[in-house]
């Protein structure tokens, strides 16, 4: 079952602008440990599954885990061959808007070593560059 919204108001969304910094969430909330964005892309539902899973193995299912980011912007595709001026495509899949600063994913109850390696697993299965930081410093 893919992250996605119950419900929407509208069915397609215009693309917006990816510039600036994370406004809300760039500090640690909950967790001890955090995933940091360093760059502002668009993050699928698929990518935040094969991460949150990444970060499920490595850890046992010890500690808990905050995903912060959620994916509630429809992106449409146009079907392949087809002639310029015929509207826009039909939604494909749901993605998060995540800008510079932005926390991803945060985990409490584990140690440091630990939450190290198994974010550096998840930012793998990431678009882009990621920073592990702790509540103590960056």
């Amino acid at each position: 079952m893919a992250l996605m919204p119950k419900r929407v108001k509208f069915r397609k969304q215009q693309r917006g602008k990816r510039k600036g910094k994370s406004l809300a969430g760039s500090y640690l909330s909950f967790g001890e440990f955090g995933l940091k964005a360093l760059e502002t892309f668009w993050m699928s539902d698929r990518q935040i599954e094969a991460a949150r899973v990444a970060l499920a193995r490595k850890t046992g299912r010890a500690g808990k885990l905050w995903i912060r980011v959620f994916p509630d912007k429809p992106f449409t595709k146009t079907a392949a061959e087809t002639r310029m001026g015929k509207g826009k495509g039909s939604p494909e899949g749901w993605v998060a808007v995540v800008k510079k600063g932005r926390i991803l994913f945060e985990m409490e109850g584990v140690p440091e070593d630990l939450a190290r390696d198994a974010f550096r697993l998840a930012a793998h299965k990431l678009p882009a560059k990621t920073k592990f930081i702790t509540r103590g410093g960056a």
